[in-house]
């Protein structure tokens, strides 16, 4: 049995089998560029899979080698990869700069950083694990676009339609191109360096030859816009880096805009990071201690149960420990089915996350109707759950070494818990005016009760909602 195999048969034992055939299926006969930076999602769209198990099969393919895990830092404007590293520790900066866009963006979790599967080289070599060896716009391809960039399939045809020139440059090389400036804007742009010259070409036609040169290196400062005329261009290209580089001249217009601006869902870290396989597999290897990343959106749920001091005189500690544990059990299971993650325990209670104010509201009612069952099945009351949920912007960081949230969005959904009775779901207007929520409410039959509420630490009353 050769290490591909034993590396599938294991992956097999940990992740959902029908996933990891089709990542073995790809991973055995699909083109190479397929099988470098892999948007996990599109993945599972193309091939009919659960979206929530073929994380998790990535996510464990990455734990025992079979695939390398990368989280890339993204320009929002033209989905262009910043910067790129193994694991989110290597997002420290306040800022980044996109050259090609001249903006510089903040970076957030929400759609700001990708996560992406590359195959390993010990399961199979491909040409992406030698990029400067790439064709030149298969690198643009491949590299510097994100997986949320939905490139077409003839995108060396419709991007030669605005190419002026394109060139290679081994490290130290210095090359003179001339080319004829149309009456347009014009950028140079290299996607190794990320170097980036603007070009305003207006007025007349120039009579003799202009000329203009331009220098790859690390470390280059933004260029401002210059204006030429239409016309013959001599241009003297520099490479004075180490690697090779593959600057292009195109015309920024209609066409490159229109090219670019097919987008498609990608896994952003922030989701990563409300998966309960992530969670389970990567427990202390996520932020560092000093890090705090900005999420503009996640949902928080917190569960407490009712009298659970009472439980434990009324049936003794042994048997009442058990049926905590079940019922952490069942949450766990719920919440991982959502696409939610538990964050933390706090003796009976639960702190857990979502992408989104929909996924949170329905694990909470399935929630409900679990120890409704239990309550049945034992012929008693005993797990009463009281369930507060609120959605905002937050920081993921770094506390008693686990990835953890802070901020007031977390506090407010602690403060709504534990306003609830038993058996009923508070909500805030965040969750309760999202047009998923209100559909899922709509098909349960479920009618909100609202009110306004003063919170401890919260200088106005807050308007909460109530799912009986």
């Amino acid at each position: 049995m050769s290490e591909v195999d034993v590396l599938f048969a294991a992956l097999r034992q940990a992740a959902d089998p029908h996933t990891v055939e089709s990542i073995e299926n790809a991973v055995r006969h699909g083109a190479d560029r397929d099988l470098h930076r892999i948007n996990a999602l599109a993945f599972a769209d193309d091939h009919d899979l659960d979206q929530e198990k073929t994380i998790a099969a990535f996510l464990h393919a990455a734990r025992i080698g079979a695939f390398e895990m990368t989280w890339n830092v993204l320009c929002p404007g033209c989905g262009g990869v910043l910067e790129t590293g193994t694991t989110l520790k290597t997002v420290d900066r306040e800022t980044y700069h996109c050259a090609l866009c001249a903006a510089g963006y903040e970076p957030t979790l929400d759609e700001m950083v990708e996560v992406t599967f590359t195959v390993s080289p010990r399961v199979r070599r491909i040409a992406g694990h030698d990029p400067d060896r790439l064709p030149p716009l298969e690198y643009y391809r491949q590299m510097f676009f994100s997986s949320g960039v939905d490139l077409p399939k003839d995108f060396e045809a419709q991007f030669g339609r605005i190419l002026l020139e394109i060139i290679e440059l081994d490290p130290g090389e210095k090359a003179f191109v001339s080319l004829q400036l149309p009456l347009q804007f014009v950028i140079i742009f290299d996607a190794v360096t990320h170097s980036a010259q603007f070009i305003d070409v207006q007025g007349e036609p120039a009579v003799e030859r202009q000329n203009l040169s331009m220098v790859f290196s690390y470390g280059h400062a933004p260029n401002e816009t210059i204006s030429l005329r239409p016309g013959l261009l001599r241009l003297t290209l520099e490479n004075h880096t180490d690697r090779r580089v593959v600057p292009n001249v195109c015309v920024a217009g209609d066409e490159l805009h229109h090219l670019l601006a097919s987008r498609r869902a990608f896994l952003t870290a922030k989701r990563l990071l409300t998966n309960q396989s992530f969670r389970d597999i990567y427990r202390t290897d996520t932020l560092d201690i000093n890090q705090r990343l900005k999420i503009t959106s996640l949902t928080f749920l917190f569960t407490d149960l009712r009298g659970s001091t009472a439980l434990y005189e009324r049936v003794g500690d042994l048997a009442a420990f058990d049926l905590v544990r079940q019922h952490f059990k069942v949450l766990h299971e719920i919440v991982a089915t959502e696409a939610g993650a538990i964050v933390k325990t706090i003796g009976d209670a639960v702190m857990a996350t979502f992408p989104r104010p929909d996924r949170a509201v329905a694990a909470a009612l399935r929630m409900r109707e679990a120890m409704s069952r239990l309550n049945t099945e034992r012929g008693s009351e005993d797990l009463l759950l009281k369930i507060g949920i609120h959605e905002g912007p937050c920081l993921a960081v770094n506390l008693n070494d686990r990835q953890d949230y802070f901020g007031q969005t977390v506090n407010i959904a602690s403060r709504v818990q534990a306003l609830a009775d038993p058996n009923i779901i508070l909500t805030t207007e965040a969750i309760a005016g999202d047009a998923h929520v209100s559909e899922i409410l709509r098909r349960g039959g479920i009618t909100s009760i609202s009110r306004m509420e003063a919170l401890q630490g919260i200088e106005r009353k807050v308007k909460i909602f109530a799912l009986p």
